[in-house]
């Protein structure tokens, strides 16, 4: 018995809120985690936007229904089951998304990437893989992958801000895990700025507001 693998063209879905154009100075690009859809995520969302900001939730290309054939269909963005191949899937997907929006955006459009609980690993993933230009990376309640080289490039991190945002009564972070994860940025020589809030595993909208405020500053 062999496996085998067969690229075919699918569609991916993605919801925004704001208008491209010229007039665009914030782009945002905000990966939802596991078991969400993005038309719900990207509703705190609304809290943070101007005239001149445009924000994209792009969904994982893999759905499947929460607690069994009753619950809500929601989506994934990979599983441990064709891992290379959901990576290489879903990191095209965010280039395609990516080299479409800026290229309607102000020239000196601010690029910020977002990225809540498994949408962390996607989007440093991504980011790992097409090195694309932006300003500002949000890693919310979720952590960076362990088995990428961020060393080698740190010319390329420098001059960006990096910041891991959660909220100090999240249950799926406890303090094991936030220190295993700080210890990854320190080995790596990541300029991290850590923000806590009072909450558990959500994007809180006062934080998010705080956050937003900060990546215009």
């Amino acid at each position: 018995m062999r496996n085998h693998t067969l690229i075919v063209p699918r569609s991916a879905r993605y919801c925004t809120i704001g208008e491209p154009g010229p007039q665009v100075r914030y782009l945002w690009i905000a990966c939802h985690g596991y078991g969400q859809l993005a038309r719900n995520f990207i509703q705190p969302f609304e809290s943070v936007m101007e005239e001149d900001t445009l924000i994209i939730a792009p969904e994982g290309l893999s759905r499947f229904y929460w607690t069994g054939f009753t619950g809500d269909p929601v989506a994934s963005w990979m599983t441990r089951e064709g891992r290379e191949e959901e990576i290489t899937d879903y990191t095209n997907f965010l280039s395609i998304l990516y080299n479409q929006y800026a290229a309607l955006c102000a020239p000196d459009v601010r690029i910020i990437l977002m990225g809540f609980s498994q949408g962390c690993a996607t989007q440093m993933r991504w980011i790992m893989r097409a090195f694309p230009r932006f300003h500002q990376l949000l890693l919310w309640a979720g952590a960076i992958p362990e088995d990428l080289d961020y060393l080698s490039h740190a010319e390329y991190f420098s001059g960006k801000g990096l910041h891991f945002v959660y909220g100090t009564k999240d249950p799926l972070l406890n303090q094991d895990r936030i220190e295993e994860q700080r210890r990854l940025i320190r080995d790596n020589k990541l300029a991290v700025q850590e923000h806590t809030f009072d909450g558990r595993h959500v994007v809180e909208e006062e934080m998010l507001k705080a956050m937003a405020a900060l990546m215009r500053g």
